[in-house]
């Protein structure tokens, strides 16, 4: 009987909302570590088709000999898959434990003359979740746009610097990822001020005070450098 009572209150512990959060935060800063590679990567775009192309390269044989090719970009994939699904399974079972909390009726809640129903909803939780939301269906689409080269806008073609050229080309995809990568930066500005916090970051007022200015500035330096890509290629500074 003692066994099973410490596996319950095992389980439960891992399934608490402080675990959860914790989940949520390591997750989050895994991917804020991917995108800001993966914006790296991108920039390689002014430099030239061969150097763009041999970045991609580089890619797939890094680890080799003692990986197999693209043995490292799959390690680096599952990982980030990893990520997202432990981020998005603490993000939905959170939403779900604080909208059963908040239920209009169901308790006290802020007041606010700014909403129809007479409470206040915070902007962070519309952000984040919503902005969730839009950002996964945006890794889908990119994937299957620049990497699978499934959905090829401007044409399909073997070489990963045509891609991108082919790709922003086109106003209607640079809209697109205009729209996407906005709601990143938002989600970025509110989801690393939370990791941080729920990490023990957020400790006094200065700390406060720099954890919103780091906030702000991993959210710009993301948004601004995969958007400025795109909108080179778009006005013809690229290619």
């Amino acid at each position: 009987m003692a066994t099973t009572e410490m596996t319950k209150q095992r389980v439960g512990a891992r399934r608490s909302t402080v675990a959860l959060k914790a989940l949520m935060a390591v997750t989050g800063l895994i991917m804020v570590g991917y995108l800001l590679l993966h914006m790296y990567g991108n920039l390689k775009v002014f430099s030239g088709q061969a150097a763009f192309d041999g970045y991609s390269h580089h890619l797939r044989i890094l680890g080799e000999p003692y990986l197999p090719r693209e043995g490292a970009l799959w390690i680096i994939r599952v990982v980030l898959l990893v990520a997202i699904i432990g981020h998005v399974y603490a993000a939905v079972v959170l939403s779900r434990r604080d909208h059963k909390a908040i239920k209009v009726g169901s308790g006290p809640r802020y007041k606010s003359k700014q909403n129809k129903r007479g409470f206040q909803r915070s902007y962070a939780s519309f952000t984040l979740r919503w902005g969730g939301v839009i950002i996964l269906l945006f890794i889908i689409f990119h994937l299957l746009n620049l990497t699978t080269n499934d959905i090829a806008p401007g044409g399909a073609s073997p070489s990963p610097y045509e891609r991108v050229l082919n790709t922003f080309g086109e106003w209607y995809m640079v809209l697109a990822y205009t729209i996407a990568l906005l709601a990143v930066g938002f989600h970025l500005r509110h989801g690393v001020w939370s990791a941080l916090t729920t990490l023990g970051a957020n400790t006094s007022v200065k700390a406060r005070r720099n954890l919103n200015v780091l906030a702000y500035a991993v959210a710009g330096i993301i948004t601004i450098g995969f958007l400025v890509p795109p909108f080179a290629i778009f006005f013809g500074w690229v290619g």
